[in-house]
């Protein structure tokens, strides 16, 4: 059996638990569900563990490897641009479809007082966290680490990764030999975290189960019947931006079958919805895009850490709806010229967007500020909080299908052929080294094999995509 397909067998039992225990009022069966939840924050510890090697070894790799300060120069500006793109045209969905439904207008007055009241206390935390949020000029300049280390240590990815960028740079002018030297240190932290990420991802189905399940037992249906509509507007248009846009995109830009690109990277999306996190899903998404996807390592590695960063298709998409939706239940117009506000707002604070659950809501109150809406900020939302978690969830998958887009697009600009390659990981075993079982194959964790102890077993694949 697939990896993917155990995956997706422990969302939906996690589902069918979590519901049960809530729909059905089983205590002990809330309390079991709730004490697994370590297992998926275990599972989560771990992927994000590996993160900060991954990115620095894979990027100064792929850096260094360019040898043309140049072409790393044309992939940034590609890449830079992909994504700035991609976010506005999902802002601008996210406004016509609020548009055409109009969410905010079918919430009874008295449902938005209740909502509101239950979730008064934790918007007031997250207006407390982005009261604390720097502006743009100290974004800028923070982007530029004063101690690399520190930023490694604090988990900031994208000074880490402007450093990297940087000194892999410089790594590629220096003499052939000593190139050399930093390179094979790099690429053999490479190979060790991939040998990890094999590990870790035989948790995966089961760490899935745990998380899902104890959100679902927690919240149950209740909030999701309330903000039906809204949860609905923001689902179908991820749903168009992925279907619609990304798959154009793949089709004319990356001149991939978008139906075949979409079932080798899916187990991208379904880990990424597991752990709400792109950041935590990074190690994944880039050892699928090389092993399923056939991108070259110089591009994924460039590419995909900077979009955990800073490519939040999904975030800009649900705040314009979440904009919209507060203006209509509260009365508020929002005109073409505010809406224009929306997108660009949105689009550069997605940029700001940290990989990690629920970064969205601290940009969402600079969105609502923009437009006049800073009165309704506490209550808008407490209102939106209740599924803020689901969507959460829905909105990352998204965000790490348009990192994936964007490296097979900018991959397919540089000549690349895109055409999945079987790779296979050396394991040290009693003091040797052997090669695993080829991991890889078609589709996602197929028919490929991880090695034993003696190398040559046919266990299944542990490969993963987020």
């Amino acid at each position: 059996m697939q990896l993917y397909t155990k995956i997706l067998i422990g969302l939906t039992l996690g589902v069918a638990a979590g519901l049960a225990a809530n729909l059905m009022g089983l205590e002990w069966l809330q309390n079991a569900l709730g004490a697994l939840e370590p297992v998926g924050t275990a599972f989560i510890r771990l992927i994000t563990m590996i993160v900060i090697p991954l990115v620095v070894a894979s990027l100064m790799v792929g850096t260094a490897s360019l040898g043309d300060v140049r072409k790393l120069g044309r992939i940034g500006g590609k890449t830079v641009v992909f994504y700035m793109a991609t976010t506005a045209v999902a802002v601008t969905i996210g406004l016509a479809v609020s548009n055409l439904v109009r969410p905010g207008s079918r919430i009874d007055p008295s449902t938005r007082d209740r909502l509101a009241a239950a979730f008064a206390e934790e918007a007031e935390g997250r207006l407390a966290l982005a009261a604390e949020k720097p502006g743009v000029v100290q974004v800028l300049l923070d982007m530029i680490p004063s101690n690399p280390f520190r930023a490694a240590s604090e988990g900031a990815l994208l000074p880490l990764i402007i450093f990297t960028i940087i000194f892999g740079a410089a790594v590629s002018l220096i003499a052939e030999e000593k190139r050399r030297a930093v390179l094979t240190f790099f690429e053999g932290v490479n190979d060790a975290v991939m040998v990890i990420i094999d590990w870790v991802m035989k948790l995966a189905p089961y760490a899935v189960f745990a998380l899902i399940s104890s959100v679902v037992a927690r919240f149950g249906l209740d909030l999701l019947r309330s903000l039906l509509v809204y949860a609905l507007v923001v689902v179908a248009g991820l749903a168009l931006h992925v279907f619609g846009t990304y798959a154009l995109l793949v089709r004319f830009l990356a001149k991939l079958n978008p139906v075949d690109f979409f079932r080798r990277i899916a187990q991208v999306p379904v880990v990424a919805f597991s752990t709400s996190s792109s950041s935590a899903t990074l190690p994944v998404t880039m050892e699928t895009a090389e092993e399923k996807v056939g991108i070259s390592n110089g591009v994924a590695s460039f590419v995909l850490p900077l979009g955990a960063t800073i490519n939040m298709d999904g975030t800009a998409l649900y705040q314009a709806v979440a904009v919209m939706f507060i203006a209509q239940i509260y009365g508020v117009p929002i005109g073409p010229a505010e809406q224009l506000t929306v997108v660009l707002t949105a689009t550069l604070a997605s940029i700001g967007a940290a990989g990690v659950p629920s970064a969205g809501i601290i940009t969402l109150i600079l969105v609502l500020q923009s437009v006049g809406l800073g009165a309704h900020t506490a209550a808008g939302i407490a209102l939106i909080l209740g599924v803020d978690r689901i969507l959460d969830m829905i909105r990352t998958a998204v965000n790490v299908t348009g990192d994936l887009t964007a490296a097979a697009f900018v991959a397919r600009s540089e000549g690349e052929s895109l055409v999945p390659r079987p790779v296979a990981h050396p394991v040290a075993i009693g003091g040797g080294v052997v090669t695993p079982g080829v991991v890889g194959g078609e589709g996602v964790g197929g028919s490929g094999a991880v090695g034993g102890a003696s190398g040559a077993s046919t266990a299944e694949s542990t490969r993963a995509g987020d």
